[in-house]
């Protein structure tokens, strides 16, 4: 059965032209499909159990993404995330992430301060056994929970969108065990200023946090392009 394969919804984020959009998308942004490979329409759809249509549109509404590019009477083929790229998401990120944990310790939940305080607890437990796989999985659970916290779903959108741009250069970066090591306490101490209801903090936390993610990926040559 394809992973399309759900009920249908009015909600075009929902609608077949979505789950197509959003998956090849997912695949391209994952590393699956490689820079200047190709993108073959009916090889597409057979996988994903659609017909054609779906993956046309998907392919022109990644094309406007920059994401794809179209070449006259040859094909559609994979535009990957360029270091430039990697470094103007960090930029935009930095602050967006800042202003995210600032609305996050104004508005959180009880119930989200203890799915953070679970999400670094279990992160903590897989950076001592050097799982680098959860530890990745683990990074990427602690800031959409902070999405959800910070109360606003157009700012949550926005990051998780550029979240998922960089998900290859995050797992390379996380790998790095010095790195991980400081993500982990960079993560604490924006929760602990959450916590204790420090907005102004947690904001300038946050942006250091991706600040110093930024850099790490300068140090070690992590891009995406490579």
């Amino acid at each position: 059965m394809s992973s399309l394969d759900r009920p249908m919804e009015d909600n075009d984020l929902y609608s077949l032209r979505g789950r197509v959009f959003k998956k090849l998308r997912t695949d391209i942004l994952s590393g699956k499909y490689k820079n200047n490979e190709e993108l073959r329409e009916n090889t597409i759809a057979r996988e994903y159990g659609v017909s054609r249509t779906p993956v046309r549109e998907a392919i022109r509404q990644l094309e406007l993404e920059g994401l794809v590019s179209t070449v006259p009477n040859k094909g559609a083929y994979v535009n990957s995330i360029k270091r430039k790229d990697v470094e103007d998401i960090y930029a935009i990120r930095s602050l967006l992430e800042g202003l995210c944990a600032r609305w996050a310790a104004e508005n959180i939940t009880k119930e989200q301060l203890d799915g953070l305080e679970e999400i670094l607890y279990m992160t903590r437990f897989h950076l001592e056994h050097e799982h680098f796989e959860q530890l990745y999985e683990y990074d990427g659970k602690f800031h959409e929970a902070l999405y959800n916290a910070c109360n606003s779903p157009i700012l949550n959108h926005l990051l998780k969108d550029f979240h998922e741009y960089i998900q290859n250069v995050r797992k390379r970066a996380l790998k790095d065990m010095d790195r991980a090591v400081q993500c982990q306490e960079e993560h604490e101490a924006i929760l602990e200023a959450i916590k204790a209801g420090e907005p102004e903090r947690a904001a300038e936390l946050a942006g250091l946090h991706i600040q110093r993610a930024a850099e790490n990926i300068v140090l070690h040559n992590i891009n995406e392009d490579a």
